[in-house]
């Protein structure tokens, strides 16, 4: 249900299928620790492949940072591959070294592949296609140009591309912007002024474009402050772009839209760990989580929806104690959900999902209130999901909470409310390998006392 290569914690990532038909996903890696040196752990991509978007095996490394005195010595940040001939081109973020302030200095290369499987990689010469330019950009101290996305230009036959940026015009804390570039042939690129500078963001980060079914574009951006990210449509690539807000919740970090199996339009994205597996450790690079359905209808807000494709790795209903478990709550007013208990002999809550018909929320040891949010009307239903640590909250189907506990042994789940309480049947999740040790294998949870 999530990955994460064997010691190493996934960053921002590009999703892209082979010619048979495999998924491959292109991702930062880097340690799980506190001290996080992004300049030099981040110095390469990993690369895992999957049929179906949720059981990932690891294939090693694919791309790495450029020769000494290149622009992409220090760092290879986020990737973008698309299809290029009988192969693929990659635009990628490259980091040379730091200002005097201590910035990282960035800036965008080109590679390309006569393969369509995500390796193969040879750069396009050795400096970048594509640097920010100071008319309408920072370009030392606090500059921004990363995350790089391509797609093909609805108004010609060229390409566009956006990227992160920090718009030269307005203050550092809210600079953060979506930049964009035209070009021909990947190689030589234009830049124009902002796509997008909403004013009160202060990194604007991994976009994504995505045309949908009725000729409108869809851009998701990754929000510095929220750890979160929000969407935008627009009739056309120039906009204009109307804003719709949050598309999932806090914890929910650099999405990607891909074509599932099934012929549906889904989002992965990011999670984080904490160091450690401990509840008091600091937060650092995460996991790759499973999909979920992205539903676009008419002029509504874009959503995220719970993907009917995860429903083949879920068992029969049980009430016995998992780790690992899907379960689904009809509500009528307030209810407590209790997940697991502080030992396996007792029935004090370790780990509790609430909601009162205005907030839903998770709680760990003692009632601490792991992550909370303002639902934007009452609810009928929720559905949760735990994956060792990893707790997902879906109301009335909807994506709403995501958060992590690593206290508690596995009980059966109990639900509270109007002064009653009942068990809850839950569905066992079927890990994709569970001996693994990554992600995939799921924190073990706590030794007993």
């Amino acid at each position: 249900m999530r990955y994460a290569p064997p010691g190493l914690c996934v960053n921002d990532f590009a999703l892209l299928r082979d010619e048979d038909g495999t998924y491959v996903v292109l991702h930062l890696q880097g340690p799980w620790t506190p001290e996080f040196d992004h300049l030099r752990m981040e110095t390469s991509y990993g690369r895992a492949t999957s049929t179906d978007l949720v059981g990932w095996q690891p294939q090693g490394t694919a791309f790495g940072v450029g020769l000494p005195g290149r622009f992409d010595q220090q760092a290879v940040w986020t990737m973008h591959p698309v299809r290029h001939g009988a192969g693929m081109a990659m635009l990628y973020t490259g980091v040379s070294g730091l200002t005097p302030g201590g910035w990282p200095l960035q800036s965008v290369g080109l590679a390309y592949s006569d393969r369509t499987d995500g390796t193969g990689w040879r750069r396009h010469g050795t400096g970048p296609v594509a640097e920010a330019d100071p008319r309408w950009y920072r370009t030392g101290e606090h500059m921004g140009w990363r995350d790089p996305f391509v797609v093909r230009d609805d108004e010609s036959d060229g390409w566009v591309m956006v990227l992160c940026a920090s718009d030269a015009s307005l203050p550092v804390e809210v600079s953060g912007c979506v930049a964009w570039a035209t070009s021909d042939d990947l190689e030589h690129w234009t830049v124009h002024p902002p796509l997008i500078s909403p004013g009160d963001v202060d990194e604007l980060e991994c976009p994504v474009l995505e045309r949908l079914d009725d000729g409108r574009w869809l851009l998701l951006g990754s929000i510095g402050a929220t750890r979160g990210f929000e969407s935008w449509t627009a009739p056309s690539l120039r906009g204009p772009w109307t804003r719709h807000g949050p598309l999932g919740p806090t914890g929910a970090y650099a999405p990607r839209v891909i074509t599932a199996p099934d012929g549906s339009r889904v989002v992965l994205h990011t999670t984080p760990r904490r160091v450690g597996l401990s509840d008091t450790g600091d937060h650092c690079r995460g996991m790759l989580a499973q999909p979920k359905s992205l539903v676009v209808e008419g002029d509504s807000a874009p959503r995220l929806e719970w993907w009917p494709g995860l429903n083949t790795w879920l068992g029969e209903e049980s009430e016995r104690p998992t780790p690992h478990a899907v379960g689904d709550i009809g509500i009528t007013g307030p209810v407590e959900i209790t997940l697991r208990t502080d030992t396996p002999d007792t029935d004090r809550p370790a780990l509790v999902v609430g909601c009162d018909g205005k907030n839903l929320w998770v709680a760990g040891p003692d009632g601490t209130r792991l992550r909370e949010t303002v639902l934007t009307g009452p609810v009928s239903t929720l559905r949760i999901l735990t994956v060792g640590e990893y707790v997902e909250v879906y109301a009335d189907g909807l994506f709403a909470l995501a958060t992590l506990c690593y206290s508690g042994h596995p009980a059966p789940w109990t639900a509270a409310a109007e002064g009653r309480e009942g068990t809850i049947p839950v569905r066992p999740i079927r890990l994709s390998d569970p001996d693994r040790d990554d992600a995939s294998a799921i924190w073990p949870g706590p030794s007993t006392p």
